[in-house]
């Protein structure tokens, strides 16, 4: 490329996560390994701040943006409409997303499949009455959110709740309360599937706060397999859904792309279930 700046644009919807953080952390490494610089913006979870911030990173003449997180991919296919505009001007990589697009290549998770196959191990080990707890509805939290539903409906577990937390990602103690109070209700259950890492955190807490012996009498998997999986006490089971190398693959997409050398679209990675102490597998 004549007119390469060697530089590329990266949005994140929230530094503060550790998932976003840690892929933000591993793509500027291989950047910078690569020769190339990088400008991150952060953008929040509003339309018009994601909009807003990928016009500016245009502004900036960046060879190629990353989109880091699914949450930039709308299910409603207008709000989507600013993303094929922005690929008719350079390369768009997708982590942990995708759109059928021209010059958009996306790398992730079968975050449907790793949901799925969690679920479908606590069944296989005699549980019944299982909760899925998430935070998030985004492109990436439905395919989580079907996996867990389709697991359980095709092996007849109808005794299943679905609980969403809106809070702090960092007040685990407030994440502990909201199943407290789900499991005051009288809803009880013998496992949770969790959307994220940190909600299994909060389910460990609210075990012990309760009396509930892990895992004798309740399972936990977590997703995201990161360091608050083996911070806590119990270690925490959860899904490895290989962030390091989808990082390594929006960094080869956005060298090749550049250099005109060939790149599939979309590369799928399939998640690894991580067994620790959460669990009796």
């Amino acid at each position: 490329m004549s007119h390469s700046t060697k530089t590329v644009g990266l949005l994140c919807a929230d530094s503060s996560d550790l998932y976003l953080a840690k892929a933000v952390y591993y793509i500027e490494k291989k950047l910078s390994e690569g020769g190339y610089h990088s400008i991150l913006c952060t953008t929040g979870y509003t339309f018009q701040r994601k909009h807003e911030s990928l016009r500016l990173l245009l502004s900036k003449k960046v060879d190629a943006i990353a989109m880091v997180g699914s949450h930039f991919i709308s299910q409603e296919p207008s709000e989507n409409a600013y993303i094929r505009e922005a690929a008719e001007q350079v390369p768009i990589i997708l982590l942990n997303g995708e759109l059928n697009c021209p010059n958009v290549f996306s790398t992730g998770c079968d975050d449907y499949q790793a949901s799925k196959d969690a679920t479908l191990a606590l069944i296989n080990d005699g549980l019944k009455s299982l909760l899925y707890f998430y935070d998030t509805q985004s492109y990436s939290g439905k395919k989580k959110q079907n996996g867990f539903s389709d697991a359980c409906s095709e092996n007849g577990i109808t005794d299943t709740f679905h609980l969403l937390y809106v809070g702090d990602r960092e007040d685990i103690d407030g994440v502990a309360a909201r199943l407290e109070r789900l499991w005051e209700s009288g809803m009880h259950f013998d496992g949770i599937m969790c959307s994220e890492d940190y909600l299994a955190l909060g389910a460990v807490k609210f075990a012990r706060r309760v009396g509930i012996a892990i895992p004798k009498n309740l399972q936990i998997i977590g997703y995201n397999n990161s360091l608050l999986s083996k911070c806590s006490d119990p270690e925490i089971t959860s899904v490895n859904n290989h962030l390091e190398e989808n990082c390594d693959q929006v960094v080869k997409a956005i060298s090749n792309v550049l250099d005109n050398q060939p790149f599939p679209e979309r590369k799928i990675f399939q998640g690894e279930l991580i067994s620790r102490e959460t669990t009796r597998f």
